[in-house]
């Protein structure tokens, strides 16, 4: 990506004058940051990831609980029994340095291949460049990477070290890498209260925290590093918690665990206590104020759910009550249209075809048959009559005839399916239409 600001073409030229990382710098990754194997095989034969050397160890508890040196290289070795013949790691490892007023994160990729018997092969290529401003704005230098979803270790090694958008994955990278140990820091990080010691978090986030975030600034000169590190990872609690940890410390008192005391804070705002009055934030025995605290709170969480299952109750019988009603008038409605053909009787002695004659017979029609002659609520259309026709008081199809033509519509069994009465059913429901007629005539 081309630079386009001021301080991107300035970290730009920049990155391009920096010295490539060195070979000492190098020398500590392969020491540190990869693991050196020693490959044991079941007749207590040792070889040798770094140089290939193979020899006899009769040690063999020590060497698997400590580990071994190489007789040749003299390289210390963790011992694995295994009958692998080859090696693979890749890991990555982070200097530290100052440039021109920027503190610079260089991140290299290392890789190592070895295989049995053969000296290792170790590779080294920078990868990312984080450039941090003295007002902690931070300017990515990358190289490209390849298109295999979220997977880190994908990069273009041939592409140039070039201005690129922020990208979480730099992050990672930064956070995953060893950092070599011999830095050279900002003045301003230094003024800040940074000694070397990144308290098991990211360098990028602990140095733009440091030099835009005046409270943590404040707990890395105190010597607050657990509540430093809890408020950098929990920016809301930082906001909630301040005042009434200024409180708290300038009367002396001791958190023992500062994540469990911000939840007794919370607990204090939620029952609307001042988070500024000592007499609150700073109980004699935490414990039981916690405890306190939470029996409350737990007491106002029963009343709401009681509140809100009494409303859910109020809305079910208010529903119920809707639901019965518009069944009623459903049925009123129902009698009201197809009211004239009730007790109409198809039959030729073996079949008989009746007219269904309430909303239930059409649930338990379509129930029987597996139809959705009471899902789609034939029941409510005007122009539309069904009938059942039946041996017995078995239901062989069911029946829709058009009231506007007195043709049959559709005539089908369970599931849709015709029957061997079908054509029989038809012929006898049409044959004898003027009796629908009829009812329609009466009314």
């Amino acid at each position: 990506m081309k630079p386009k600001t001021k301080i991107q073409k300035e970290v730009a030229r920049l990155s391009a004058n920096l010295r490539p990382i060195s070979a000492t710098q190098i020398d500590w990754a392969y020491r540190h940051c990869v693991e050196h194997i020693g490959y044991r095989t079941k007749k207590g034969n040792i070889t040798c990831s770094d140089c290939g050397h193979e020899w006899h160890s009769r040690s063999e508890l020590c060497d698997t609980l400590v580990g071994c040196t190489c007789p040749r290289c003299h390289t210390e070795l963790k011992v694995q029994d295994t009958r692998k013949r080859t090696y693979k790691e890749t890991q990555y490892f982070s200097v530290i340095t100052t440039c021109k007023g920027y503190q610079v994160i260089r991140v290299a990729q290392v890789r190592c291949e070895s295989r049995k018997g053969e000296p290792m092969h170790f590779y080294c290529h920078e990868v990312v460049q984080r450039w941090i401003a003295p007002n902690g704005k931070v300017t990515d230098m990358a190289l490209l990477r390849g298109f295999l979803f979220s997977y880190c270790d994908v990069w273009a090694l041939g592409s140039d070290m070039e201005v690129r958008p922020h990208n979480s994955l730099y992050d990672d990278v930064v956070a995953r890498s060893y950092p070599y140990p011999k830095m050279r820091i900002l003045p301003q990080l230094k003024r800040n209260g940074f000694k070397g010691d990144f308290h098991g978090i990211s360098p990028v986030r602990l140095f733009t925290a440091l030099l835009t975030n005046p409270r943590i600034e404040t707990l890395m000169k105190g010597g607050e590093i657990e509540v430093m590190k809890h408020f950098l990872f929990n920016v809301r609690n930082a906001d909630e918690c301040w005042a009434s940890y200024l409180i708290a410390k300038r009367h002396k008192y001791q958190i023992y665990n500062f994540p469990m005391w911000c939840d007794y804070l919370y607990m204090l705002k939620k029952l609307g206590q001042d988070l500024r009055n000592p007499k609150n934030i700073c109980p004699e025995d935490f414990i039981v104020a916690h405890d306190k605290a939470s029996r409350k709170i737990d007491a106002i969480h029963e009343k709401e759910r009681a509140e809100q299952h009494r409303r859910w109750e109020i809305e079910r019988r208010e529903r119920e009550q809707k639901r019965l009603l518009q069944e009623k008038k459903n049925e009123e409605d129902f009698i009201n249209l197809k009211s004239k053909f009730f007790g109409l009787v198809i039959t030729d002695e073996e079949l008989i075809v009746k007219v269904l004659e309430s909303i239930d017979e059409y649930y338990n029609e379509g129930k029987a048959q597996h139809i959705c002659v009471f899902g789609s609520e034939y029941y409510k259309k005007p122009d539309t009559l069904i009938l059942s026709a039946r041996i017995g008081d078995e239901i062989i199809e069911t029946v829709e005839v058009d009231l506007r033509t007195l043709e049959v519509v559709q005539c089908h069994g369970k599931h849709n399916q015709d029957t061997e009465y079908h054509e029989r059913i038809i012929d006898l429901v049409n044959r004898n239409a003027n009796l629908i007629r009829e009812r329609m005539k009466v009314a």
